[in-house]
């Protein structure tokens, strides 16, 4: 359980407050449940990055009235091409804007509530946060997780947890020190079919569980279509340039990485083993209930990446990870071997439509199976996703809202659907399979309990990467 933290007393702007109708803030102290806001009592929320996956989740905490966003904080101003199509604009006077736009709008009256910064750590210091939400690439997660929570901040942090294993070890730790409330991105923990599929699979449903298959899209998509601008170019107007690379490794600024198309360097990510990954070996973990350790091998690992190109990380893969207890999960592109024996399982129980190319498919014995993704769910047996589960069975953490469950745990201080150790463990998997393929290694021994890789030096040595100077914590 988290640590009650006082809340600061906020400093608003009277003319907002006002305007909006919220209610005064007065010391926490005076709460009889001191150190947790009372219901009258909104959180404020800085956002740190805003982009794509800001634009997209921030109006679910402007759409909660447990919460009021104050600040915004990005190194680029304002700049074109952000969204999965490069459609929408991005930078931290984008935000202010649409964050003054709906405040606005609820007030019937013009409104400035929210201040922009190009530096999150400015804005951690200014304002009277609460909590932060951390929407920037992921090279920058675990920095300002922990510099966040040890200001004793509460934080919503996008997926991937972190930029390697030792990095999401490191804000494991730092986040239970400092006791706030944690929640990852990773909203498919809040999504019904997620949670009734893995529900049925830990209760038997299937009978006993034999092997996962995983299933991630491949490539690397050109979200802001500007992927053959390859060359070093000018920094565009009003973007700290330096501010946004922080601790990652110097590379000259190229038009084919921002926004959005970083994720398929290592320098900055992992991909889209670890960009969906995140997502469905989550789900994958949460289902076979290692949510706390992880595979004790990688076997047969395949793929495809070109170590001297721009875009270096894994546009076709395919592994198998080996439990303890004998499960195997197999994660593969779409062009790999899980296509092929989805359809095979699709083709068996006599459907006619083809299972998405992504997804989780649980293999039970006796040809048993569930198969799940977003919007979808469907098994062997219909009569399988019938059978509820009863009041004496395994009964899963129920989430309806992933952003509600974060400001709810932040007034009670209860776990969140998404904690970071159980995200940490999630994305250890592909952070291992992206090890694997770089290092040329079709197999891994892994131990859980120590966080190793056994007898292997060259892989060793990916499990953590230094903080260029002079950024360090």
């Amino acid at each position: 359980m988290n640590r009650q933290i006082p809340f600061s007393r906020r400093r608003f702007l009277a003319t907002s407050a006002a305007a909006l109708g919220f209610p005064t803030i007065v010391p926490s102290s005076i709460f009889a449940k001191a150190g947790r806001p009372a219901p009258s009592d909104r959180i404020t929320v800085g956002a740190i990055g805003w982009g794509t996956i800001a634009g997209d989740w921030t109006p679910n905490f402007f759409a909660n009235e447990k919460c009021q966003v104050v600040a915004v904080a990005d190194p680029m101003k304002e700049y074109g091409h952000y969204g999965y199509q490069g459609e929408r604009t991005g930078g931290r006077e984008a935000g202010k804007k649409i964050i003054d736009a709906h405040y606005s709008a609820a007030a019937n009256k013009p409104v400035k509530a929210c201040t922009a910064y190009a530096d999150f750590r400015e804005m951690i210091e200014k304002e009277d946060l609460d909590a932060v939400q951390i929407s920037t690439p992921d090279h920058w997660h675990a920095y300002m997780a922990i510099y966040a929570a040890r200001k004793g901040k509460h934080i919503y942090g996008q997926k991937p947890l972190a930029l390697n294993i030792g990095e999401g070890r490191l804000m494991s730790d730092e986040i239970t020190k400092a006791g706030v409330t944690w929640q990852t991105g990773s909203q498919q923990r809040s999504e019904i079919y997620f949670r009734m599929a893995c529900e049925m699979v830990r209760n038997n449903r299937i009978g006993k569980l034999k092997r996962v298959r995983v299933g991630l899209p491949g490539g690397h998509s050109n979200w802001n279509g500007m992927a053959d601008q390859t060359t070093a170019a000018p920094v565009p107007a009003d973007f700290d340039y330096e501010l946004w690379l922080g601790p990652a490794e110097h590379m000259d600024y190229r038009p084919a990485l921002l926004p959005l198309n970083w994720r398929h360097n290592f320098n900055f990510s992992g991909g889209l083993i670890t960009d969906f990954g995140a997502h469905h070996i989550d789900i994958a973990q949460w289902g076979m209930g290692t949510e706390y350790t992880g595979p004790i091998e990688l076997k047969n690992v395949a793929g495809k990446l070109d170590s001297k190109a721009l875009y270096n990380t894994a546009s076709e893969f395919n592994f198998e990870c080996v439990y303890e207890n004998g499960v195997i999960l197999h994660v593969g592109s779409p062009d790999r071997a899980l296509l092929p024996e989805v359809q095979a399982a699709q083709k068996a129980a006599g459907s006619k439509k083809p299972f998405d190319h992504v997804g989780i498919l649980f293999e039970g014995d006796a040809g048993k199976w569930i198969y799940v993704n977003r919007g979808k769910i469907s098994a062997s047996d219909p009569a399988i996703l019938k059978d509820k589960i009863t009041p004496n069975e395994i009964h899963l953490y129920e989430s309806k809202d992933h952003t509600d469950n974060f400001l709810s745990s932040i007034y009670d201080g209860k776990p969140t659907a998404a904690p970071i150790e159980i995200s940490h463990r999630s994305i250890t998997v592909a952070h291992l399979a992206n090890i694997a393929l770089r290092t040329g290694s079709s197999s891994l021994k892994w131990n859980p309990q120590t966080e190793k890789i056994e007898a292997n030096e060259a892989a060793s040595k990916l499990l953590s990467k230094e903080w260029r100077k002079p950024w360090s914590l």
